[in-house]
């Protein structure tokens, strides 16, 4: 019997891993020295490895519109961007089957539950919060995976038409209601400007005149035909008697 030897060199595969890459080899089933290769040269045994390539590069996905009902039972569509890399290949491939659509999907369900637990308003005027929040459960779960999730922004808000109107229509209630406010205290004041001043001009007779030479100077001054001299009752009795 004669057994021929070839040089294992024959036997491998060389692939170039780049800089943004790492590749988990399976020798067996099992990974081959427990820890992800390169970048540069790396070389496998294409009979018995398997090759898992991972990108580490930062990867970025919108989130398609979630419909969901707010805690006070209104009706919103939402669509977020997530931005996610993997820090730690070896969970990458070993903990989940597909990191990536995970993750995606992952995003749409943190984002309809967040989407329970605050208001209309409250998801309206604060958005980074509800970001936030979204963020914070993606990493409970990510963690596990090797995955880290970077940014979680909320895109875009739809509202149906008919709650459009609605709260057009409370707006303006609203703003009309603040206008009526503000002109009934400016009455208000007003009114007590002109007492303070009434009773300033009854204790002081000249201060009564010059405001009344001021009033004739206003009238002349306006090119009008008609003058009005104001007379009280008693000076015209002292007149007409």
């Amino acid at each position: 019997m004669v057994i021929i030897t070839f040089p294992i060199s024959m036997l491998c595969v060389f692939v170039v891993v780049r800089h943004f890459e790492r590749i988990i080899i399976l020798r067996n089933g099992k990974i081959y020295k427990n820890r992800a290769f390169g970048p540069g040269l790396v070389y496998f045994l294409p009979c018995v490895d398997t090759v898992k390539y991972i990108d580490l590069r930062i990867a970025c996905y919108v989130v398609p519109p979630q419909e969901a009902l707010t805690k006070d039972s209104l009706t919103v569509s939402v669509d977020a961007v997530v931005y996610y890399k993997v820090i730690d290949p070896i969970p990458a491939v070993i903990n989940v089957a597909d990191y990536s659509v995970s993750t995606q999907l992952l995003g749409a369900t943190a984002l309809r539950n967040a989407l329970g637990s605050v208001k209309l308003t409250d998801l309206l005027i604060d958005r980074p919060a509800i970001s936030n929040q979204v963020l914070e459960q993606m990493k409970k779960l990510t963690s596990q995976w090797g995955i880290k999730v970077l940014r979680v922004d909320i895109k875009d808000i739809r509202l149906p038409l008919q709650l459009q109107k609605a709260m057009a229509a409370e707006a303006e209630s609203t703003r009309l209601a603040n206008a009526k406010i503000i002109v009934a205290k400016a009455e208000i004041e007003a009114t007590k400007n002109l007492q303070k001043a009434s009773v300033i001009l009854s204790d002081n007779p000249l201060s009564m005149q010059l405001r009344y030479l001021q009033s004739l100077h206003l009238i002349a001054g306006e090119n009008a035909h008609t003058i009005v001299f104001p007379f009280s009752t008693e000076t015209l009795r002292k007149i007409f008697k």
